[in-house]
């Protein structure tokens, strides 16, 4: 196996959504951040201080570093990053955001652990599944041993499952519950695992909603916006008017209304949503056109991935990628309930740029992979 120039077009098409992510940023939190904090620019200093700077920095490493390599850390990385949402829970240790606590304080820095548990996942799930099919055509075809091996994935899967519903983070435990899925199926498993695994998976999430007033208000109000306009309903209602208000070309950037102390979130979960008042219609189908773009060509690494091990990985890391952004544009647009998750790229959030960042390193090493 030999190296070679990675996927350009990838390349250049994630450095123009870094570029576009900076913009939207600055325009959409400058109001915020000037009253605040009384510097105009603290979300951009930020998030290139703790997102663009160690981004890059992993994004090289991991560019540079062969994928292979990778299955020998994968199962003790999957483990520090469970331990990190465990200590969530120690009191002192995590950051209270309402009644969620998905942050770690550890006083010099504070991050999410459900952002690395996503990307060490996706790596251990992508090195398990190949070794799980290694062997030979009649060890394949036993089937107490594929009993057994799709039993602890599901035992597995749901230890994590249950650590970040505890945050609780509905959001990216949905997100991981679909790549999870995609990868197992991705895997050449039985079909009939992957089936039991989504309906299960569909069952445990209208569970879990019913016995959760405050997820099972954010089903309704998608159901019905108006049925609590001062409550539940408020950010989807404020993101719509926002999204309307844009129309074809947008207010212009920094010429917002609702990032003004009308829409919640307005730098993490609802950017986008301000990001359409902003550029209007027009501009932000082309974003997401890059989007689903970055995708394609993550998708197509993966069909020239030199070994199973790189095509999963490249799977794993593109469903990710599209599913969070797909989840959080539909629900600014009332087609899925909102969940609470940041947009890749654009959001406000170190971690997240961080993480996101060292799995497109990823994807562009597995590119320059090649067979003699």
């Amino acid at each position: 196996m030999s190296k070679k120039q990675g996927d350009q077009i990838f390349l250049f098409c994630f450095f123009i959504l870094i570029i576009i992510g900076l913009i939207v940023l600055t325009s959409v939190s400058f109001g915020q951040a000037c009253q605040r904090f009384n510097d105009c620019y603290f979300y951009l200093k930020h998030q290139l201080l703790r997102g663009f700077l160690p981004g890059v920095l992993f994004f090289l490493f991991f560019s540079i570093l062969n994928y292979h390599h990778l299955k020998k850390i994968a199962l003790p990385f999957l483990v520090l990053s469970i331990i990190l949402l465990v200590v969530l829970f120690i009191p002192g240790a995590g950051i209270f955001h309402g009644s969620s606590v998905q942050w770690l304080d550890l006083k010099l820095i504070s991050f999410q652990p459900s952002e690395i548990v996503k990307l060490s996942l996706i790596i251990y799930l992508s090195s398990w599944l190949v070794k799980n099919a290694e062997g030979t055509e009649e060890q394949k075809r036993r089937s107490k041993k594929t009993k057994k091996s799709f039993l602890f994935f599901i035992i597995f899967l749901g230890l994590i499952e249950f650590l970040i519903i505890k945050q609780p983070d509905y959001g990216a435990a949905t997100i991981i519950f679909i790549f999870s899925l995609i990868l197992y199926f991705a895997a050449e498993t039985p079909i009939f695992h992957s089936i039991i695994f989504l309906v299960g998976g569909i069952l445990s999430f209208f569970i879990l909603i019913f016995f959760s007033p405050y997820h099972l208000s954010r089903v309704t109000t998608f159901l019905n916006p108006a049925l609590e306009p001062g409550q539940a309903g408020y950010q989807i209602n404020q993101a719509l008017l926002a999204i309307g208000a844009g129309g074809l070309f947008g207010r212009g950037l920094g010429h917002s209304i609702q990032k003004f102390f009308y829409l919640p979130e307005v730098i993490s979960d609802s950017i986008f949503a301000v990001m359409s008042e902003e550029l209007g219609f027009i501009l932000t189908v082309l974003i997401l056109g890059l989007y689903l773009y970055l995708t394609y060509r993550i998708f197509k690494v993966a069909a020239k991935a030199p070994d199973k091990f790189g095509q999963l990985l490249a799977v794993g890391i593109g469903s990710w990628f599209i599913v969070q952004s797909l989840i959080n544009m539909a629900g600014m647009l009332n087609l899925l309930p909102l969940a609470g998750v940041t947009l890749p790229f654009i959001s406000y959030g170190g971690t997240s740029f961080c993480v996101f960042s060292a799995a497109f390193g990823i994807v562009y090493n597995i590119s320059r992979q090649k067979k003699h």
